[in-house]
């Protein structure tokens, strides 16, 4: 196709496939926004967002703007003159005056199979609701929250070992190969965007820490899944005394180990730190004490005297 002249808005990970994809495929990026340098990590030392780590690495000029509803904000985008503006996990909100701007309009790569996890989590979403499939769609934006025509989807499974970490890769990935088809059908008129459907619609909404504490009056199952889609973050856990335990790793407990008709929610089954939910029951497979090394549930409880019988981090 045609090379055109983009503008690239996206802040995480997620978006930096997208970003590398529109460069290897020989458009002009005109400019890249991106979040502003926030701290971050242990020493809490401010960093540059990986969108614009790769700009920098590319000399692709970046914009930091905390805000796109200024007059100024507004003229410096406009000026840019771009043909579309392709927009992936950003962080602002865009206002009229910027969707409007690019003479193709803001293209978003959404992951997830829209109306279904319109919002902030839709990749943690999709595994906290059990959902068997979600994806990616390019999506033409409008002034709603992910409310916009759709151009193309495409779909990824969602298996029992599926977690956060492995679903964001494989729909980084996908959203890279989709955008580039995307905007060729756009820019040529061969890809008609088609609304969403009105039925089907659900929010992701944004994910806080306490959303990783784990609630074994909860299914088992559910427990299981929360652990998939919470880590690393807000990453999962619970407590024991004055000790936050973290849960990196759990799986569901085989029936000859979960005495768990009658135990209490949080009943401590087996040396194997396998745990009693409202329905089932959870081996942790992996846990970690603050500031000491991930181990095994087993090796765990050999180095935390918890009785079997004993009732855990009650929620």
């Amino acid at each position: 196709m045609t090379p055109l002249r983009l503008v690239f808005m996206g802040t995480p990970d997620f978006a930096v496939p997208s970003l590398a994809a529109l460069v290897a495929a020989g458009h002009e990026i005109l400019c890249v926004y991106s979040q502003p340098p926030r701290p971050a990590g242990r020493g809490q030392q401010v960093q540059i967002s990986p969108v614009h780590r790769f700009a920098d690495d590319h000399g692709i000029p970046v914009r930091t703007p905390k805000s796109l509803r200024n007059a100024e904000a507004q003229a410096d985008f406009a000026a840019l003159n771009a043909d579309a503006a392709v927009v992936a996990a950003y962080g602002l909100i865009l206002p009229q005056a910027i969707l409007d701007a690019p003479r193709l309009g803001c293209v978003n790569v959404h992951g997830s199979l829209l109306p279904r996890w319109r919002g902030a989590a839709p990749i943690q979403r999709s595994i906290l609701a059990g959902d068997t499939e979600t994806g990616i769609t390019i999506m033409q934006m409008d002034v709603g929250l992910d409310t916009g025509a759709m151009l193309s989807k495409e779909t990824v499974a969602i298996t029992p070992d599926t977690t956060a970490s492995t679903l964001h890769d494989a729909l980084a990935a996908l959203g890279a190969r989709m955008i580039g088809p995307a905007l060729a059908g756009l820019a040529d008129g061969s890809l008609t965007a088609q609304p969403q459907p009105e039925e089907g619609v659900t929010y992701a909404a944004k994910l806080s820490r306490e959303d990783g504490r784990l609630d074994w009056t909860q299914p088992a199952a559910f427990v299981e899944r929360q652990v998939r889609a919470l880590t690393p973050w807000p990453g999962c856990w619970f407590d024991v005394g004055a000790e936050r335990i973290k849960v990196l790793a759990a799986e569901p407990a085989g029936p000859s180990s979960t005495d768990s008709g009658t135990a209490l929610p949080g009943t401590l089954l087996d040396d194997r730190l396998t745990v009693a939910c409202a329905d089932g029951a959870v081996r942790l497979t992996r846990v970690q004490r603050p500031g000491k090394a991930p181990v095994d549930g087993a090796a765990f409880l050999r180095g935390f005297a918890l009785p079997v019988g004993s009732v855990i981090g009650a929620a």
